[in-house]
């Protein structure tokens, strides 16, 4: 929100709750079974409109959340961010988003990373995000 009031533009956020590997290695056609849902939000429904054909392109099913205030529900570490959700996976995890539970678990990433070792895969930081919900 922040970036579009010093630009004087709209913004939206999508992305950003995938990880490179995931981006660069999963987006297949529209109507894959299991293609993963990337969330997209923007103030305008334009905007938001044109990010969801932008992940519909990159091979993703774009997952409509809303405007840019709500997006926290997808900040790291929360029960959305790099899981690689289905479109029917996505809702329930961003909806039961909470603030203090989030804080809390982002706090502990170093020593989960940590407990990966060296070089984890994108599968071992997909379950290891997916687990810190469990």
């Amino acid at each position: 929100m922040w970036i579009s009031r010093q630009l004087g533009r709209p913004v939206f956020k999508a992305w950003n709750a995938a990880l490179a590997g995931t981006r660069w290695t999963k987006g297949v056609p529209a109507g894959t079974p299991g293609r993963i849902a990337i969330p997209v939000a923007a103030d305008s429904d334009a905007s938001r409109r044109v990010a969801m054909r932008l992940v519909d392109d990159t091979g993703f099913d774009p997952f409509d959340a809303g405007v840019l205030a709500d997006s926290w529900r997808r900040r790291p570490m929360g029960p959305a961010y790099c899981t690689e959700l289905t479109l029917d996976e996505l809702g329930p995890p961003l909806a039961a988003a909470d603030r203090a539970r989030g804080a809390r678990i982002r706090d502990s990433m170093p020593e989960r990373f940590a407990a990966l070792g060296d070089a984890p895969t994108r599968e071992e930081v997909v379950e290891m995000n997916r687990a810190a919900r469990r």
